[in-house]
């Protein structure tokens, strides 16, 4: 079974966030990563070199595939800001209804700025996505 590329490490998550040259992308990253700290109580980690993550969790899928990933995390790439919502967004319509401008992958919600949401409807929708992610995963 091949290992997931993208591990947890040791770089420095003040370092990458303040490296971000565009200072309305630089300012919405460290936005949502307050927001995740609040969601999760824990510090933020990088994953590999472009994803900040927030706790841990360990899944094993029935293929026999298994490994550790953050429990809520996000990237802030070039084209949008890219927040992971683990469990997906099927168990919040509600907050996704209000939310705003965005597009959705499968776990991914693509933002191209903070202000086309409502931030506030985004850090609850952190917040629900981490408590489904708890009762579902032994968080670390």
């Amino acid at each position: 079974m091949a290992e997931n590329k993208t591990k947890k490490n040791t770089a420095s998550v003040a370092s990458y966030l303040n490296a971000i040259d565009d200072p309305r992308k630089r300012s919405d990253a460290k936005k949502v990563a307050a927001m995740m700290r609040r969601a999760t109580g824990k510090r933020a980690r990088m994953w590999g070199s472009s994803i900040v993550g927030f706790g841990e969790y360990h899944y094993k899928y029935e293929s026999g595939r298994e490994g550790d990933w953050a429990l809520v995390g996000f990237s802030p790439r070039k084209q949008n800001l890219v927040v992971y919502i683990m469990p997906g967004f099927d168990n919040f319509p509600a907050l996704m209804k209000k939310l705003g401008k965005y597009k959705t992958g499968k776990s991914c919600l693509y933002l191209n700025k903070l202000d086309d949401v409502d931030q506030a409807v985004l850090e609850k929708l952190i917040a629900d996505s981490v408590k489904v992610m708890r009762k579902r995963y032994e968080v670390k």
